[in-house]
């Protein structure tokens, strides 16, 4: 009995310290970006802690910082702000965990297989900054300086929450438990596998949300938290229900704005 305790204690043990270094990463991800915003005067001495560095990853312009400083941004973006919003999933799987399914090294494996989704996100982010920059089309921030990709990129995530995909996604990401009991496989690699299934859902319900990052602009705090907060609200049953068609309807107009505003002050 004492065996059975003290293996059950190990477990439980081991699952919290995944906790605890996942929100620890979520953390320290929103401090380095808060550490990289342009005109932050840091304290004297922590340019020998390597601050300067992380401040000059977004100070520059994107298409002449290089496309490693850029990547590093979005990765940091991502693990800020959808990290937090698969917390439910992470927490359904953790349930499982008491009745012997889970595993310490099996949650762990599922968030790096999350993460790894929007890793590869975060690539094609930092590459389309790049590109744009190189074009002129988005500034030192990561702000579009274009009336027409501003306005085609609100257009893009307003019409894509009325579309069939982005429901069928949301619809797994908001019963956490039917998407285990459909995609479960055991161990390690089978939580690895569940992980790339979940970041698959997730990016399919948040990627043309994350895109408008380029009209609020990639290192505004402000936006972050507060598509955090939708995304993370959008995937709870009850209240991601009725989020879904006002936000598209919003965003909508938007679009229907800029280009209105754009082509009065033209005129």
């Amino acid at each position: 009995m004492g065996l059975s305790a003290g293996l059950i204690s190990s477990r439980e043990l081991g699952r919290q310290l995944v906790w605890g270094f996942f929100f620890a990463s979520i953390l320290a991800a929103w401090g380095l970006l808060f550490a990289m915003q342009p005109g932050l005067d840091l304290p004297a001495g922590w340019q020998d802690l390597g601050p300067d560095y992380l401040a000059s990853l977004c100070r520059g312009n994107a298409g002449t910082a290089g496309y490693m400083p850029v990547l590093a941004m979005w990765a940091l973006m991502a693990l800020a702000m959808m990290a937090p919003t698969t917390v439910p999933a992470l927490k359904t799987y953790t349930d499982l965990g008491h009745a012997g399914a889970a595993s310490a090294s099996g949650l762990a494996a599922l968030i790096a297989g999350y993460l790894a989704v929007w890793l590869g996100f975060s690539a094609a982010g930092a590459a389309a900054q790049v590109l744009l920059s190189g074009f002129g089309l988005i500034d030192p921030l990561g702000r579009s300086t274009a009336t027409f990709l501003n306005a085609a990129l609100l257009a893009t995530a307003g019409a894509y929450q009325f579309s069939r995909l982005k429901q069928a996604c949301l619809n797994s990401c908001q019963s956490p438990m039917m998407f285990f009991m459909a995609h479960w496989r055991p161990g390690a690699a089978g939580a690895f596998r569940m992980g790339l299934k979940l970041g698959a859902v997730c990016l399919g319900c948040c990627w043309a949300l994350m895109l408008l990052a380029f009209v609020a602009g990639t290192m505004n705090l402000a936006f972050m938290g507060l598509a955090m907060a939708l995304m993370t609200m959008e995937k709870m049953p009850v209240i991601g229900r009725t989020l879904t068609v006002p936000v598209g309807i919003a965003l909508l107009a938007g679009a229907a704005a800029t280009i209105f505003i754009a082509l009065t002050t033209t005129n």
